[in-house]
C-alpha cells in the first residue's frame, strides 16, 4: 500500500477516535471491489454524533485540499457516506451498522491495522 494512502487512513481513524467515534474498521477491498480501494467503517452514538464525525473528517482532509466526490446521508445522520474515490467512509448509528453489516458483505476484504493514539 502506498504510504500516503496509509497515512490518510490513519488520519481518518484518529479523527474518528478523537471525536469519540468507536468500532473503527478499515478494510482493504482492492482485490474484491472495483469502486474503491478501502472502506472505513465506524460508529457514532446518535445521528448528531455521526454528523459531527463526518464534518470532522471533511475538515481534516480539506486541510490538504482533499474533498469528497460525493456525500450522502448528512441530513439524516444515521448513516453518512463520504466518497473520496480511493476510500469510502461509512459512519453509522449502531442500530444501522448492525442491520446493514457491511463487514459481512465485504468479509473477503483484508483488515488494515491502523495505529490510533489513545493517549495511554
Amino acid at each position: 500500500m502506498e504510504q500516503s494512502n496509509f497515512d490518510t487512513l490513519e488520519r481518518i481513524a484518529q479523527a474518528i477516535y478523537d471525536k469519540k467515534g468507536f468500532n473503527i474498521l478499515v478494510l482493504d477491498v482492492r482485490d474484491i471491489c472495483t469502486m474503491t480501494d478501502f472502506f472505513i467503517i465506524a460508529e457514532g452514538t446518535v445521528d448528531r454524533h455521526v454528523k459531527a464525525l463526518s464534518q470532522t473528517i471533511y475538515d481534516e482532509l480539506a486541510v490538504d485540499r482533499h474533498y469528497p466526490l460525493h456525500v450522502e446521508g448528512q441530513q439524516e445522520g444515521d448513516w453518512v457516506v463520504l466518497d473520496y474515490a480511493d476510500f469510502v467512509i461509512h459512519l453509522f448509528i449502531p442500530e444501522l451498522r448492525e442491520k446493514y453489516a457491511l463487514e459481512e458483505l465485504w468479509k473477503q476484504g483484508k483488515v488494515v491495522d491502523v495505529k490510533i493514539n489513545t493517549g495511554k
